[in-house]
Formats: structure tokens, sequence, C-alpha cells
């Protein structure tokens, strides 16, 4: 067991959206890439706010906590920006979308203090008291969930997690948040979206459907997500290139987080024809492809 994989940490860079009223679900339903209105109380979903060119505007851990009440984890940076766009298209539905993030505590638990979530698949979630734990993707080999409980909640019991373990293990799970740095720059797929239970194809309109949908059945997308490592310090948003065209970038880092044995590993997300072989390098350092921990999806 990785012990730099194991423990509690505060994830202060996260905060959290809060949708309420009776029509919270069918609303977030229309405008993200994952099937809202269909939420047990037992699952959670990964899900994307897209702007009309299918483009990424932020990234969320979707779960309701009652059946008028629906939280969305997000990236503490892009919350105000994505706050206000997300309400500009409320009109007339009855919900109301607030900043709840001092009204909750966010963290991130692994190895042993994920027991809790122990049997549970990807983004399903459970209850404990007044917490919600939602099981997340795991990074080598380690389980890992997210807790989120009213501000003041004691978090589980554990050993403390350092916060750059708990980020380095965000990029080896090879599901990269939209940040800041990354605003736009991507379509789901492009971050491997639709392979991860990020985006739903059956359900009903949301900002950018036809592009992304078109990207998925089309063979149109020509970018994915893959893993790197770097003696370098990497960091999201830096310019990712391969060696057959050192002027033009082939992508850009996603994510980035030091490794507990030394350099950096990141998820880029690059041309596929640049993944297929030669010197990939990111700010004049050179950066080799690691295997990514779960399958793609060629097609769904």
């Amino acid at each position: 067991m990785s012990r730099s994989l194991d423990g509690t940490c505060a994830l202060p860079h996260l905060g959290v959206i809060r949708a309420q009223g009776e029509e919270a679900a069918r609303f977030l339903h229309t405008q993200l890439t994952q099937d809202i209105a269909l939420l047990r109380p037992d699952q959670a979903r990964l899900a994307a706010f897209c702007n009309a060119k299918g483009r990424m505007l932020a990234s969320f851990v979707v779960f309701a906590r009652s059946p008028q009440e629906i939280l969305l984890v997000t990236s503490r940076d892009l919350l105000a920006p994505t706050l206000k766009r997300l309400s500009m298209f409320v009109l007339r539905a009855k919900a109301r979308l607030t900043d709840a993030s001092s009204e909750f505590d966010v963290h991130g638990l692994a190895g042993s203090a994920a027991s809790a979530s122990e049997g549970m698949p990807p983004w399903d979630k459970r209850d404990v008291g007044t917490a919600t734990l939602v099981r997340l993707y795991p990074a080598d080999g380690q389980p890992r969930a997210l807790w989120v409980a009213p501000a003041g909640t004691p978090a589980p019991a554990a050993a403390p997690l350092a916060l750059d373990d708990w980020l380095w293990g965000e990029v080896r799970s090879g599901i990269a948040p939209v940040t800041a740095a990354t605003v736009e720059a991507f379509v789901p797929q492009m971050l491997n979206y639709e392979s991860v239970g990020g985006v739903n194809f059956k359900k009903g309109c949301y900002p950018g459907q036809e592009v992304v949908a078109r990207s998925q059945f089309r063979g149109t997308l020509k970018r994915r997500a893959f893993l790197v490592h770097a003696e370098g310090a990497l960091q999201a948003g830096q310019d990712v290139f391969h060696a057959a065209d050192p002027e033009q970038p082939c992508g850009l880092v996603a994510q980035a987080a030091p490794a507990p044995g030394g350099g950096w590993d990141a998820i880029v997300s690059i041309q596929v024809s640049a993944a297929e072989g030669g010197q990939l390098s990111v700010n004049g350092a050179p950066a080799a492809l690691l295997p990514l921990p779960y399958p793609l999806l060629a097609d769904i």
C-alpha cells in the first residue's frame, strides 16, 4: 500500500453550488452532460457544463441531498462565473442556485480512510449521518472517496493526507477536472469523460450536445487524455509538443501534481497521433507516456 495515498485530506480548492427547488433536477438535466432527472438517492454523477461549441466551462461531482436539494462540487476558481452563467438559464424554472461553499466541508478519503465506500462502484453515494460519501475512481489501486458534510462536521478519523498527495492521486486516477487554466479548452471526450461516466448520450438536449454527440459518433475527435511523467515541473494550461513538430503544440496539460518518487505526473489532452510514438515534451522537458488506468470506449 502506498503510504502517500492513505488518509484524509481537506480540499479547499473545491467549492459547492447548491440547486434548490422542485424543478432543480429538471433544470440541471437541461444544462449538464449527465442525466440528472433520473438521479437515484444512491447515485452521484460526474458531469460537465459546456458552451454552445461543446467546450467545457466547468466539471462537477453532482448528487442529491434530498428531492429538492442538489449539490455540485466544482473547482473553486470557476465557481463564481459558473454560478452566474448557470443562473442566467434558470428563467422561470422553480429552482434557485447559490454558492454554498461556506456551508459544507469537502474532504478526500484515500486508502483505508475510504473503507466506508468499499464495494461501491465509482459515482455511487452513501449517506453517513448528515455527510455524503461519493466513491471516486481509484488511483494506483487505492480506493478513493469524496466526503461532503455540513461545515463543522468532524471528518472521518484517519491519518492526515497531504494535499499534494491527494492531487497526485487525482492525476493518477486519469480524470481531470476543469479549472480556470483549462476553461473552454476541451470537449468532454478530450478528457475521456465519455469513458468514465461523465457523458450520457441518451438524454435530452443541453448546451453543446450536438458537438459532443458528433465528436463521438462521426469520428471527428482527434484528441484524448493520457497520463505522462516528466522530471520538470508541470502545470495545467501548459502546451505539450511532439518532436515531429516542435513549433506547433499537439495538446495541453489538463492537471499536474508532483509525484512522490520525484518529478511530476500529469494528465495531458493531446492529439491521438502524437500518442502513437515519438518524444513528447512540456516546457522543454521530455514527457513519457504512462498507461491509462481505465479502458477507453471507442463507441457507445
